[in-house]
Order: C-alpha cells, then structure tokens, then sequence
C-alpha cells in the first residue's frame, strides 16, 4: 500500500452540502488540541502535509480534507468547479465537525479559498472564528501569477479538453518538474499527486478544476483586499525559488504586510511542505525553525 493509499484509509468520505449540491468529501483527522485545518493546493489532495501532519498532530486536532474534484473526494463531470463553492465546503466541514475556532493552513490553490473566507470573516458572514492564517507558495496576487504552460494549455477551451483526456503520469510528472527545485528529488511526490489525481478518473477533469486561475482574476480586488484588511494574524512560510509565485510574490507580501512573520525557504521550490517539512514545521509550531531546517531557510 502506497503513502497516500494508508492516507486515505485512515480517513473517510463525508457527504457535505454546497449550495443546492451535496458530495462526498474525503476527511482526515488527527491529534488533540485546538484544531488546526490544512488546506492543499492543484492538482493534489490532503496528502500534501503527509510529512508535516504528525509532528502538527502532537499539538493540534487535524482537520483536512480533499477538495471536489480533488484525491478521495467526488469528481463530478462537466461540473462548474468554483473556489467561492471549495470555501462553501469547508464551512460545511466545520459545521459538521462543530468546530467554533481553528488556525488555518493554505497552500497554492488553497491561499485563494483562504482569502474568501477572510472575506466572510469581514462581512461578518463566517460562523468560525480564525486564531491565525498561516499561507505557503500561492497566487495571493493574481496579476504576479505565473502560470506554467500546462496550466495555460488546460485553460484553453479547444486544447484544455484534449489535454485533460491524454493526461497521464508521465506528463503529469513532466508539468510539475519546473515547480520542485532542481536538488530536490521529486519522484515519489509526484507519484503520489498522480494518484490523487488520478483517482476515480480525476485526470479528465483537468481543464475543469484548472478554471481556478479565472476565478482568482475575476475576485481579484476582493481578496486582495480581504488579506490587506484582515484582523486574523498572518504569516508566511514561502518557497523563494517557484517559477509560479516565488520571489516575485514574496516581495509583494513584505512591501504589503510587512508586520507579518514571513520564512524565506531560499532553496525551496513551489511545494514547502514537501520540498522542507521541517521549515514549515517551525514556522508552523511558533514560529520556532529546527536547527535542521535553518541550513535550508533564511529569514528576510
């Protein structure tokens, strides 16, 4: 049984409603503690914090899930996948599970469904209180996102279908090359997304769940916004070499927030909690870094 295979069966699929809509959720818990929800990124799944979950789950309750269309949950076709309906489900999660508070977690595609909820939270429309929002490597500012190639070709209305339908590991692994940094061997993590991905057929949907990148432009002001005015404490834990949002973002978000406790993981790549686990660790638990990760990081 593979890393993400054990994953999954220590989880299980909960129906949670979304709009008129109910689906089959994939959930992972673990730990006790005051709960803390890690939020995964494209085109993976929950397994993401495989490597930081356990160390987490010695101060925390867990709480993660695959987003629709995403891992172990349901991946309807010919779906409008939307990041305002992604944040719906976490509500919903959080309803079903009573949490009242929780410090959030967020990478990638995640850090956007952060940012309508912290929209929410500024409508005084988000039941949960939020102790503290913690982001990784994510398309914060749409106008600085780079999009690699796959993705732009999945955006394509003619191409993106097409694509979606010869996706298989091989090119998956090829897409994903340029987002792990050249020293890092990525084999078994992209492996393992392809297994998330794959999952009950998920490649087809690609060029669907890829809209994402349209919705972040369309909401731009909104979240931008929402992050710049939030009253929840932030931090950064932040892979300085992605081609996708690496040191172009970073610079951004401390001009921006410059209170904000931001760790610059200088040899890290798009994907920190895989890349340098135990860098998001000590930003994560207090912001305390472990001697084995200060040789990977450095602070701005």
């Amino acid at each position: 049984m593979s890393g993400i295979e054990e994953w999954w069966s220590a989880g299980e699929r909960v129906a949670l409603a979304a709009g008129e809509s109910e689906w089959q959720i994939f959930v992972r818990r673990m730990g006790e503690g005051p709960t803390m929800t890690l939020l995964h990124g494209f085109p993976s799944s929950s397994h993401d914090w495989a490597k930081v979950a356990p160390a987490l789950a010695e101060r925390y309750s867990l709480l993660l899930l695959d987003f629709l269309g995403f891992g172990a949950s349901e991946k309807p076709a010919e779906h409008t996948y939307s990041l305002h309906e992604q944040a719906d489900l976490v509500e919903a999660l959080w309803k079903r599970e009573g949490t009242s508070s929780t410090v959030l977690v967020a990478h990638d595609y995640a850090v956007s469904v952060t940012q309508e909820l912290l929209a929410r939270r500024a409508e005084g429309a988000l039941g949960v209180g939020l102790e503290a929002v913690h982001l990784l490597n994510g398309g914060l500012y749409p106008d600085l996102h780079r999009a690699q190639p796959t993705q732009l070709a999945l955006l394509d209305p003619e191409r993106g279908p097409q694509l979606s339908a010869l996706l298989n590991e091989e090119l998956l692994a090829a897409g994903l090359a340029p987002t792990f940094a050249e020293s890092y061997d990525a084999s078994r993590d992209s492996a393992e997304i392809w297994r998330a991905n794959s999952r009950d057929g998920g490649q087809r949907i690609a060029h669907l769940l890829i809209r994402y990148i349209a919705d972040r432009e369309a909401h731009a002001e909104r979240w931008v916004e929402a992050l710049h005015r939030t009253d929840v404490p932030l931090a950064f834990a932040w892979g300085m070499l992605d081609p996708v949002s690496g040191a172009h973002m970073a610079k951004r978000i401390r001009q921006k927030l410059p209170q904000a406790p931001f760790l610059a993981l200088e040899d890290v790549s798009h994907w920190p909690a895989l890349e340098a686990p135990e860098g998001v660790l000590g930003a994560l638990l207090a912001g305390r870094v472990p001697p084995q990760a200060e040789r990977r990081s450095a602070a701005p």
